[in-house]
């Protein structure tokens, strides 16, 4: 029974290491049956990444677009007069804050706050949409305001009354000018979203026509397919060490008797071979350039998977979306839920069924260690009456022969 329970702890091993691959084999699948997964990536392509570069988000529209960036946005700030120090007393009074086109806030300067360090926190304590500091250097310190907001929206207007220190402005808050295909466009922010549907320009500088080229994310796509196939050829690598014998023991894995096993390599194999109808020219793996080795493994002729993902880029996504009925990626996706599923599939009622059978013989030799201590005890306990009889033989045969020979005297 131990030998039976080394069997099976070797098997849930396999089982467990096995169950890990093929669920690695979910994921990588995943990311291309998903109707939002790599396969809708979309790249977005600067000419000049020193002007701009973009993102593109998944599904864009495929396109050439002609940017000029004139200007970029900016943050207003502004710094007041100097003074000795940050907690230099300053007078008494009101410091008026404007952001943008909002109403003008005022900030009063009394016994509670008459430095420029007091000052600062009465700023950022009133929460206005400015942050204020000290800067610090040979010739003071200043107070300096900037505003959250960058843009126009967040131009700084700041005024105080006589006597309190007057601030500069250090920079205007303007908004970034550029053009789209020839239609101007202004933003607040040097993050634009919105201008091409789809797609985020990160504005950097001015400069001259910048082309952006939107388009499917084909060295994205490539790696999401071959991970996918690195990702098979592992879980064929389980299955054929199970099944493989080995020359110096003669025996096969773990695993080669396990029903379950040989359903998962069925099915498994079933999946990469299915081929589905009238799609555009990319009906199954092969039309990819993905065949299937003799071992079982897949291999990846590069040139021919990537002139896939140019050319008939819709019919790749439609061959691998599970929610394509009669797809290749619905299909797979129906394998693997059978077979790896957390609650219901295949190998997780295998694991329940070996754990259960582990635990079946642990009761087994429990119950059997007792039975022997049980009969071990009876046993000793005959053996302790046996051994004192015999330790009273001696005396009993000088008895009766002191008996006999007194018989024989008379």
């Amino acid at each position: 029974m131990q030998g039976q329970q080394t069997d099976l702890s070797n098997q849930q091993t396999a089982l467990a290491s096995f169950t890990t691959d093929v669920q690695a084999l979910q994921t990588a699948a995943f990311a291309l049956t998903d109707p939002a997964g790599q396969l809708t990536d979309v790249s977005a392509t600067s000419s000049n990444s020193n002007i701009l570069t973009a993102s593109a988000a998944p599904g864009t529209l495929s396109g050439t677009h002609s940017i000029v960036v004139t200007s970029l946005a900016t943050t207003s700030s502004a710094y007041s007069d100097e003074v000795a120090s940050g907690s230099t007393p300053i007078a008494t009074g009101t410091v008026s804050i404007q952001v943008g086109s909002a109403a003008a806030v005022p900030i009063t300067v009394d016994g509670t706050n008459d430095t420029l360090a007091g000052l600062a926190q009465s700023i950022n304590a009133a929460n206005i949409g400015v942050s204020a500091s000290l800067i610090s250097d040979a010739n003071g310190t200043r107070l300096a305001v900037v505003s959250n907001t960058s843009g126009a929206p967040g131009n700084l207007t700041i005024s105080g009354t006589a006597g309190l220190p007057a601030f500069t402005q250090a920079a205007a808050g303007a908004n970034a000018v550029l053009t789209v295909d020839g239609v101007p466009i202004s933003s607040t922010s040097n993050t634009v979203a919105g201008a091409i549907p789809g797609v985020t320009l990160n504005l950097s500088s001015p400069g001259a026509a910048v082309s952006l080229t939107v388009g499917p994310d084909v060295s994205g796509q490539e790696a999401a397919i071959n991970t996918f196939v690195g990702a098979y050829n592992t879980v064929i690598g389980d299955l054929n060490t199970q099944f493989s014998i080995d020359s110096t023991t003669g025996d096969a894995g773990p695993l080669a008797s396990d029903s379950t096993i040989s359903l998962a390599q069925s099915a498994i194999l079933s999946s990469s071979s299915f081929a589905m109808n009238a799609n555009g020219g990319v009906n199954s793996l092969a039309d990819l350039g993905i065949t299937m080795n003799d071992d079982g493994t897949l291999s990846v002729n590069t040139t021919q998977l990537g002139g896939a993902l140019q050319s008939n880029p819709s019919a790749v996504q439609s061959f691998f979306q599970a929610t394509n009925v009669g797809s290749f990626g619905a299909n797979l996706e129906t394998s693997l839920t059978a077979i790896a599923d957390p609650v219901t599939g295949a190998l997780t009622q295998d694991a329940n069924g070996l754990a259960q059978t582990q635990t079946g013989l642990t009761s087994q030799i429990n119950d059997f260690e007792t039975q022997m201590a049980s009969a071990q005890t009876a046993l000793t306990a005959e053996y302790d009456q046996v051994d004192t009889t015999l330790q009273e033989l001696p005396l009993l045969l000088s008895q009766v022969n002191s008996q006999l020979s007194s018989l024989s005297g008379s």
